[in-house]
Formats: structure tokens, C-alpha cells, sequence
């Protein structure tokens, strides 16, 4: 005591002459500092601390009205609920969900990001570890009496104050360990009533929140159930606008929305055990989960009971995230068990409820759109094979009667995409002409023709046994996805695949193409009310991430991505329970036999290469027999490639022949999408077909050969889903197929191959006619099976 005494005596007379104190880092002694000007260092602190005081409620916020905004949160309020730390048995902490959370909030600390959390889980972790304590204390006699029920009852027995002050020293720990991991300090901050009844201690709570944060450590706050239970109500004004009363401070979700409001959070996070807020309790029929909540919403909501394992219930939390709401915070209600949560919130998926004044995410929720398309689709299946041909027609004629319409808006989108510097390729495929329309209306007419033959045609007819039939038809898949880039151009031709099909449909286009697409759109749904399905067909046109349309595997059944390789290979690997059909890479190949005609030859890469460089069927590679080194014609090759400003790459076998010539390739497997191609030398037809299998994708190749036998071997060993005979890879396509239109180009093994028209779009379902049949009738002989082939018509 005598020490401390002296120590501060020497502070003041130190202070007094102009000095002040500094301890030494080994903690055990001072050290006197000189100072030219004390007062300068005292009013330093001073701002300092003002500015301490005062940062929580200065700081400008931009206000945050949709998903994709999130991004952009810099201060967060994270509430963990008991039933996202505490195990689903309730015996002790999720540590691995709990380490995950930490995580994601020491990532975005890190990243410069302040955090607050409001964490529960003290009662839930002393009651653990009392239990344990009770149990180690029973005799022997009871811990084995049937009779006692001690060992079941203990956790119910236990006093919560008491497991509240035995497991908020532990829960604490369990916090600075783990966020230790990351290089973190974290201070744990116990708040009760009086802490927001009485102005002084109210505002020396922020003040020190406020000093935290400034320090860059994260603040760890819960109620001191210890001492007082979270059971009052601040009843003086807290927010900032003045404009409500307080807040009832039950739960933690209340304590969190309040804090939130007080330190002028952009984003509070409530963490709980369900996905979100449902319109009523998600375990009764027709529960939906509410994306986006407005005030409006209140009244469509019926709540539930309360968590098993928390105090608060979906109503607290709904009360808790309108009224920060109303204080300028934007909440996210989320499951806190879901991998990931925060990561994906602040990314912009949609993910829980967010809540929200603006209307712009109030647009039918993707998932309503889904299950609309499903309901369409029956709609359609079960119309006669003339009313969808018509609804087909219907829309032919609509692409050209309000031509003008569509071209004002694509001009619009084409005027944006020039401002943004959209590359010339992609300008092509965004640009719509009187030319176009045409193509495609006749197109369409093509694929109303032949729909009076899809849907429900008889495929197998067997006679199982007298009485007892047996047929196989064709039936829609059900809901399709298709996810499309610049090509406007794509809806009308899916959307009339999907008509002729009976499919419902979900059509995410690119951004570049937003005006087209809707005005397009509004044609589809002009067509479909002509036979009662207006919401077969829908345009997702809202901020969705295309992951979270990814994970509809409950509404969608297959998705169908056409774009460039890059966006093909990204859903492959995104989609995980969805079937993806598509190809990932268009690497087509000509080959020009010794045996070929070189007029044709020239004629037919050409047209490969140049008239659609950026199409998936275009040549990237052109395959030469050696023997034709040796005359003009690879000369003329690259004359007429230069000729049309294609950029010319080597082979390895070809570069090591010419002394001077193009560059070398950087990789054989390797799609251009551009005016570029890569031109190799093969020593005999068999070696061309191992090249196409070692770097080709399985798209479209072609031979060039006079020689009849010579392409029908290359036709039946080269494993594409298009081979050609002296004819453009170009003709890999839908609509010159005369399947009037292609809604991809597949080169999957499965279901469909090539492009895929309305065949690709339809399943096959089993129908049985008997009597009195069963099972039993054959086993004990009173029936035979006859197995007899039946005619399909």
C-alpha cells in the first residue's frame, strides 16, 4: 500500500513540475517522461476521449435498402441465440458451429469491419457444468436407484442464476480462445436494467463500447443473469429521431436491437435455429419463408410457440428487428446453424429475412415463382397438342406485330452496354434486327408444328397379362432453369421450347440484356394468357445470386446454362443437386482428309471460323493431313484466314516443321471465342481421331474427305454429339436442325446429346390399365404373364 502511495505521490509532484509517469513494461517500477508542453498531452487525451464519446453516434451511415447493399456494412451487431451455441441435445455448446461464427466474425474484423456480439449460452453452459457437479455429489445408492430421478431431472433442478455465474466465466473463455486464434482481443461487457434506466450508466455503457471499438477489440455483451434476468423495459427515449418510446428488454434479441440502435449499427444479424420468418409456424402446411419483411407484413403473420432452448420466440425477434428497423439498422433474421450465414448475408444472398422499408425486393419471391411454373406446367400438359401450338404461334406473331417495342428497348440496352464497354462480340449477340425477329418468329412457327407430337405420345405398348396394359409416354420434366448471358434473343426461342413442351420455366438473363428481356417477357406472358398459364413462364428478374437459384432443388428439376464456357462450367460446379445440362467448352475440330477437295475445304473453314467466331460451334483447331504441307494448299489456309483477321496458332508437331511461321500454341485444349484458331498437322485419319479425343469437348467435328469410307469411320469413332461429312460445325445448331429452335447444346451422356430441342425436355412416366389385378393373381398361378409387344399407334 505504502508503494502505491508513493507512486503517487511522484505522479502528482511529477505532473506538477511538467512531467508525468510512465510505468515500465516489467509493470514494477516508473519512469519519469519529460514533457515540452503537459497541458498539449492533456488536451490530446481529452479530444481523444471526446472523440471516443462521441464516434458511435456521429459516424454517417449509408442507408442500406436491398441485399446486394450489405456489402457495404461497416459496423455489425451479431446476436447468437441459445439455440445456435447450445447443442441440439442440449448438453453442452456447439463448439464446431460456434468456431465457424467466430470465424466469419474475425474475418471481417480483420478486414477492417467493427463487430459487436451479443452472445447467449452462459445458463446453458453452467447448467452443463453444475449437472456434472450434482451427479459427482449423489451417493452411490442414488446414482443407481430406479426410483430417484435425479440423474434425468438435474438440469431442471439447477437454479439459472447460479448456472448463469458458473458458465458466463466459461462461455467468455471459450470466446477469447478461440477468437485468440485469429490475433483478436475480445472484452466481455454484462449489462442489467439499471444500465438503461439511469442516464449516467447508460451512457457510460456506450462510452466504453464505444472505447472498445475504437481500440479494435471486439465487445462481447449479454445480460448478467447472474444478478437480474432480462425481464424490463426501457421506457425513456433511445433512439436518436426521437420518434418512438423504448424497447422491452426480454430476450437477447431485444438487448441486441437496442444496442444496435444506440452505436448506429448498418447491419444487426439475429441468430437463430430457424431459416427465417415464415408466415406462420414453419412446421404447419403451407408455411412459407418471408425473404423480405416490411412493416406491411405484420398482419400476415402467425406466430408460433417460443425456442425450447432460448426466452425469445419468432415474435420477439420480429418486434425487435421493426423497431431497430425503424432507427435506420438494417436486420437480417437468420438460421445461425447454416454454414457460412454471415459470409453469404454479406455477399448479398438470399439468406433469412431481411428486413426492409424498400419494395424493390418485394418482388415475388423466386421460390413462389418456381412453384407457380409447376403449377403452370400442368396447366399446359394438360391442354390439347393444338392450344399449346397455338400459344407457340401466338407468340410468333406477337415478336413481329410489336417489333418496334422490342427494338426501342433493346436500343436502349444496346446504348448502356456501349457506355460500360461492352466487347464487340458480345454487342452482336445483344443487338436485336427487324432480321432477327423474322428468324425467330419463323423459328417458332417450326416448333408449334411439330408440338402436336410431343407431349404424351405413346412410346411402349405391352400386354403385361389379359386385362393388364402396359404403356410408356412422354411427359414434361417439370421446372426448368435456364440461365442465359447477352443473347436476348434466347427467351422467346426457350420460352416457346418450354410451351411446346409443357414445362415451367425460370429465366435468369444477363443484366446487359434487362430492357429486351422484359419487354420480350411481356409478350411470353401475352401469349400464355391465351390459354389460361400466365405463370408457367416467369423472368427472375430480381437481385437473386445465382447460387441461391442453384440450391431450389425442392422447385427446380433441371438447369440449362447458355453463355460462355466460363458461365457453363461455373453452374456445373455450383449446381450440387440439380441436373445441369449443357457443355462446358466448345473445342471443335475440322479435319482435312489427303483426299479431300481443297476448294471445299477452304469453303468449309471458313465459314468454321469466321462466320460466328464467338458461337460454341465455331472451329478452334483445324486438323491437316501432312501430306497436304507439301503443295499450296496451307499456304492458302492461312492466307484466307488472314484475309478474314484471324490470329493463327501452331500445333507442337506443326511448329517443329516450319522454320518460319505462327507462334505456338499455349494448349491444343483451348476454346478462342474469337477470330483465333490453332492449326496442327496429323500424319493419318486414325491420328486425327485421337487428337479430337485428347483435346476436343465433345461438341462438333468435322472431316473434309472425298472418300466415303474414310468419313463414315471418322463418323463412327469420333465420340462428339455432332459429327460432320464435308459440312460447317456451324450447323450444330437447333434451329438448322430443324428443331426450331435449340434451348442448349448438350454434350452430357445422359437424357440428351447435341442440340436440344423440345425431345430434350421431356420425360417418360408409366401407365398401367388392369381390373382386379394383383401381385398375389401370378405367384399362385391364377394368372400368367403374357409380355406381348403391342403396337404404339
Amino acid at each position: 500500500m505504502s508503494m502505491c502511495l508513493r507512486g503517487l505521490g511522484l505522479y502528482r509532484g511529477a505532473m506538477s513540475r511538467g512531467r508525468f509517469l510512465q510505468p515500465l513494461k516489467n509493470g514494477k517500477s516508473f519512469s519519469v517522461v519529460s514533457s515540452p508542453s503537459v497541458g498539449a498531452y492533456l488536451a490530446k487525451q481529452v479530444s481523444r476521449q471526446n472523440r471516443t464519446l462521441h464516434s458511435i453516434h456521429d459516424r454517417t451511415r449509408a442507408e442500406i435498402t436491398e441485399r446486394s447493399q450489405l456489402k457495404s456494412a461497416r459496423r455489425m451487431v451479431v446476436k447468437l441465440g441459445s439455440a445456435v451455441i447450445t447443442r441440439e441435445d442440449e448438453h453442452g455448446l456447439a463448439l464446431g458451429r460456434l468456431a465457424s461464427i467466430v470465424e466469419q466474425v474475425a474475418e471481417y474484423h480483420v478486414e477492417g469491419r467493427e463487430c459487436i456480439m451479443v452472445t447467449s449460452g452462459a445458463v446453458a453452459f453452467g447448467k452443463q457444468k453444475l449437472t456434472q457437479e450434482m451427479l459427482m455429489s449423489m451417493s452411490m445408492r442414488e446414482t443407481l436407484s430406479h426410483a430417484d430421478h435425479t440423474r434425468q431431472d438435474a438440469g431442471t433442478m439447477l437454479e439459472p442464476r447460479a448456472a448463469a455465474a458458473v458458465g458466463q466465466s466459461g462461455l467468455m473463455s471459450l470466446y477469447d480462445a478461440m477468437f485468440a486464434q485469429y490475433g483478436i482481443k475480445v472484452a466481455q461487457v454484462l449489462v442489467t436494467e439499471p444500465d438503461f434506466y439511469n442516464e449516467e450508466t447508460r451512457r457510460n455503457l456506450f462510452t466504453t463500447l464505444s472505447e472498445l471499438i475504437s481500440l479494435n477489440i471486439v465487445p462481447i455483451i449479454n445480460t448478467n443473469d447472474a444478478v437480474m434476468p432480462p425481464m424490463f423495459i426501457v421506457d425513456q427515449e433511445v433512439s436518436a429521431t426521437g420518434i418512438k418510446k423504448g424497447i422491452k428488454i426480454r430476450d437477447n434479441d431485444s438487448l441486441a436491437a437496442l444496442l444496435a440502435a444506440e452505436v448506429h449499427a448498418d447491419l444487426l444479424i439475429l441468430m437463430s435455429d430457424v431459416d427465417g420468418i415464415y408466415n406462420k409456424p414453419p412446421w404447419e402446411d403451407g408455411a412459407r419463408l418471408m425473404h423480405t419483411y416490411t412493416s406491411a407484413d405484420k398482419d400476415l403473420i402467425k406466430f408460433g410457440q417460443k425456442s425450447k432452448v432460448g426466452t425469445g420466440g419468432m415474435d420477439s425477434k420480429v418486434t425487435a428487428a421493426t423497431w431497430a428497423l425503424d432507427r435506420g439498422v438494417s436486420v437480417v433474421i437468420c438460421n445461425g446453424t447454416q454454414e457460412k450465414a454471415i459470409k453469404h448475408i454479406l455477399t448479398g444472398r438470399k439468406v433469412g429475412t431481411f428486413f426492409t422499408e424498400s419494395t424493390v425486393d418485394k418482388a415475388t419471391p423466386v421460390d413462389q415463382l418456381a412453384e407457380n411454373a409447376r403449377i403452370g406446367s400442368r396447366v399446359m400438359q394438360n391442354l390439347s397438342a393444338s392450344d399449346r401450338a397455338l400459344c407457340v404461334n401466338t407468340l410468333a406473331d406477337l415478336l413481329i406485330s410489336k417489333q418496334p417495342q422490342i427494338l426501342e428497348a433493346n436500343a436502349k440496352d444496346l446504348d448502356e452496354a456501349k457506355k460500360s464497354g461492352l466487347a464487340k462480340p458480345l454487342l452482336s449477340r445483344l443487338s436485336l434486327t427487324p432480321a432477327k425477329l423474322e428468324s425467330l418468329a419463323v423459328g417458332l412457327r417450326q416448333i408449334a408444328d411439330d408440338s402436336h407430337r410431343n407431349v404424351g405420345r405413346v412410346l411402349r405398348r405391352t400386354k403385361l397379362a389379359d386385362g393388364l396394359e402396359l404403356k410408356q409416354i412422354t411427359v414434361p420434366i417439370g421446372v426448368l432453369l435456364v440461365i442465359f448471358e447477352s443473347r436476348p434473343d434466347s427467351l422467346p426461342q426457350v420460352a416457346a421450347l418450354a410451351m411446346a413442351s409443357g414445362n415451367g420455366l425460370l429465366l435468369k438473363g444477363g443484366k446487359e440484356a434487362a430492357h429486351s428481356n422484359r419487354a420480350l417477357m411481356e409478350l411470353v406472358k401475352e401469349a400464355l394468357g391465351t390459354v389460361g398459364a400466365q405463370n408457367a413462364i416467369s423472368l427472375v428478374s430480381t437481385r437473386e445470386e445465382i447460387s441461391d437459384l442453384l440450391s431450389m432443388d425442392q422447385h427446380i428439376d433441371l438447369i440449362i446454362p447458355r453463355g460462355s464456357s466460363e458461365l457453363v462450367r461455373g453452374i456445373q460446379e455450383k449446381s450440387q443437386h440439380i441436373p445441369v445440362m449443357g457443355h462446358a467448352e466448345g473445342i471443335c475440330h475440322v479435319y482435312v482428309d489427303k483426299e479431300a477437295n481443297l476448294q471445299k475445304a477452304l469453303k468449309i473453314i471458313r465459314d468454321s471460323k469466321c462466320d460466328y467466331p464467338a458461337a460454341c460451334n465455331a472451329m478452334e483447331t483445324l486438323l491437316i493431313h501432312e501430306e497436304l504441307l507439301s503443295g499450296s494448299f496451307f499456304a492458302d489456309v492461312c492466307n484466307m484466314l488472314k484475309r478474314e483477321g484471324v490470329k493463327i496458332n501452331s500445333g507442337p508437331k506443326l511448329n517443329q516443321l516450319l522454320t518460319f511461321g505462327p507462334p505456338q500454341a499455349k494448349s491444343l485444349k483451348h476454346e478462342y471465342g474469337a477470330l483465333e484458331c490453332s492449326i496442327e498437322v496429323v500424319k493419318d485419319l486414325e491420328e486425327a481421331i485421337d487428337h479430337v479425343h485428347a483435346y476436343g469437348s465433345g461438341h462438333t467435328d468435322v472431316i473434309v474427305t472425298e472418300n466415303d469410307s474414310s468419313a463414315r469411320y471418322f463418323q463412327n469413332h469420333v465420340d462428339s454429339a455432332c459429327v460432320f461429312h464435308n459440312a460447317s460445325s456451324r450447323f450444330a445448331d437447333g434451329f438448322r436442325f430443324g428443331l426450331g429452335a435449340e434451348v442448349g447444346i448438350s454434350t452430357a451422356r445422359i437424357h440428351a446429346r447435341g442440340p436440344v430441342g423440345v425431345e430434350g425436355l421431356l420425360t417418360t412416366k408409366w401407365i398401367l390399365s388392369g381390373v382386379d389385378h394383383a401381385a398375389a393373381d401370378f405367384s399362385e398361378g391364377s394368372r400368367k404373364w403374357i409380355h406381348e409387344t403391342l403396337p404404339v399407334e
